[in-house]
């Protein structure tokens, strides 16, 4: 299955992302020019640090863009029901529209989105099946980020030796030690944040239940048999490869399951 551009038209969704975005390209364009490369003129890092920040800092803003225009799962207006389906299907009391049971409707989006796990105002999108994995790979490669650059503000005082040749006529030099206490504010509150978010997402796989189940307390856990965690990962990944599941440039293709782990009563 394809990914399909979906906009959302939300100031205060544009608003949430574009506060992402300057968090990351304060640090992709300020903490290279600060540490990494005067410290590896100087021999106190190496290429692959290097090397590994700008490729980390690629799969983040990648995880970013694509969640946010990522369908996430919007049922068509007249749906296709499979005559053997039907009994998994309900009517959506806002919509008047059939959809499949896990479904939700948003109504910040204004439809109904397939096993909708959440609307986050950050991604301005809602997360939901065909984004899940995306949103998932955006708070892990967020979290890796922000502790890569906390590691580098505090070695940058504390480990590495002091710079010999400092151009003092660049602006990053001139302000290095303001722009440093942005980074590692930003930072802080970036991994604090993303910490929490990412733990309540990886609890609800192994447990099967999105953010919407908890809180409206909809899942009973006697209901429907309990799936191993390399099956719920492996359904919101669209893959058994591990490996592919840290992968942002590719994409997902569903797994076929049997319905009765699929639904709860």
């Amino acid at each position: 299955m394809g990914l399909q551009i979906h906009f959302v038209v939300d100031p205060q969704g544009w608003c949430c992302m574009g506060m992402i975005i300057f968090v990351w390209l304060y640090n992709t364009l300020f903490i290279p020019q600060i540490i990494l490369f005067p410290h590896y003129e100087e021999g106190h890092a190496s290429a692959a640090a290097i090397f590994c920040y700008y490729l980390v800092s690629l799969f983040c803003v990648v995880s970013l863009l694509r969640a946010s225009l990522a369908d996430p799962g919007k049922l068509p207006e007249r749906p296709k029901i499979p005559l053997a389906e039907r009994e998994f299907w309900e009517l959506c009391n806002k919509c008047n529209m059939m959809r499949p049971k896990r479904s939700h409707h948003c109504s910040r989006c204004g439809h109904c989105v397939r096993r909708m796990d959440h609307h986050c105002p950050w991604i301005n999108n809602c997360v939901g099946e065909d984004n899940h994995w995306l949103f998932l790979q955006l708070c892990f490669y967020t979290q890796l980020l922000s502790s890569y650059t906390l590691i580098l503000d505090f070695c940058h005082y504390y480990y590495f030796l002091p710079l010999k040749k400092v151009n003092w006529d660049l602006f990053v030099f001139r302000h290095e030690l303001a722009l440093l206490r942005i980074s590692t504010f930003m930072g802080l509150i970036m991994f604090g944040g993303i910490s929490g978010l990412f733990y309540t997402q990886l609890m609800g796989i192994f447990t099967d239940t999105t953010s919407i189940e908890k809180m409206s307390n909809c899942c009973e856990e006697i209901s429907r048999p309990r799936k191993p965690w390399q099956q719920t990962f492996s359904e919101v990944f669209g893959t058994r490869w591990k490996i592919l599941w840290f992968i942002p440039f590719r994409q997902r293709q569903p797994l076929r399951i049997p319905y009765h782990f699929a639904n709860h009563v």
